[in-house]
């Protein structure tokens, strides 16, 4: 019989490499859409092309969703955003950001995906977050000063990152907070300051955490896997201390 249970396996991963890409494309599309082509000056889509390399996705891919998304193919696909409230199970707040072209069908799927949980109205949790732009950036000096960086940039707070898989070990590494409208002149200057931004996003970042156990977390930790797992979804932000 050979190694015939092998092909299941092999193929999952396929489907789950694919809606990886399939994701990574959306947000290629939705970044060029939003702030242009040129990466250069559109720090959302500089690091969702460094996402898209980090997970292998071909080159072709990348350079045509960024052109898709520009308005520079003849087959324009439009994707609009649509967030989620709710609740996951054990009343972990949570706001699911979905990027679709059909509204209908992800309204649909995500009352299904919310059956273990309780999804909420618009605002139900949002007041629960704060909004706020996310630069993680480097820097290769290695006495460069976050703190100086932040306030001559601008931003309302910074912290220190761990190097993960990926991200330059050497140097210093910092994530910068700071308010949505100061997102745009915030990367600009800490560019300026010879900052290389590693990842650039506004984000939904928790006012407060929910402590729970390890079987609570874990329930929790699979229902945001079933979410994730839908192709519309595109990012999950929750109150659940880590």
């Amino acid at each position: 019989m050979g190694a015939q249970w092998k092909a299941p396996l092999k193929a999952a991963a396929a489907a789950k490499k694919g809606a990886i890409i399939g994701k990574l494309t959306k947000e290629l599309i939705v970044a060029a859409k939003l702030g242009g082509a040129d990466p250069a000056s559109n720090f959302r889509l500089r690091g969702a092309i460094e996402d898209a390399r980090r997970a292998s996705v071909p080159r072709d891919t990348i350079e045509r969703a960024i052109k898709r998304g520009a308005g520079l193919l003849d087959d324009p696909i439009v994707y609009e955003t649509i967030l989620y409230e709710g609740f996951a199970p054990h009343q972990v707040p949570i706001i699911v950001e979905c990027l679709t072209e059909n509204r209908n069908r992800t309204a649909a799927d995500m009352r299904v995906k919310f059956r273990k949980g309780q999804l909420g109205s618009a605002g139900s949790v949002a007041w629960m977050f704060d909004r706020k732009g996310v630069v993680e950036a480097h820097h290769t000096n290695a006495g460069s000063d976050p703190e100086t960086a932040a306030i001559e940039a601008g931003a309302d707070e910074v912290s220190p990152i761990t190097p993960t898989d990926g991200q330059p070990a050497g140097g210093v590494l910092a994530r910068f907070l700071c308010a949505p409208s100061d997102f745009d002149s915030v990367n600009k200057a800490l560019s300026a300051q010879g900052w290389n931004v590693l990842n650039s996003e506004l984000s939904y970042l928790a006012k407060n955490q929910v402590d729970l156990s390890a079987d609570q977390t874990k329930e929790v930790s699979e229902f945001l896997s079933e979410l994730d797992d839908h192709d519309d979804v595109h990012r999950i932000y929750v109150a659940l201390k880590s």
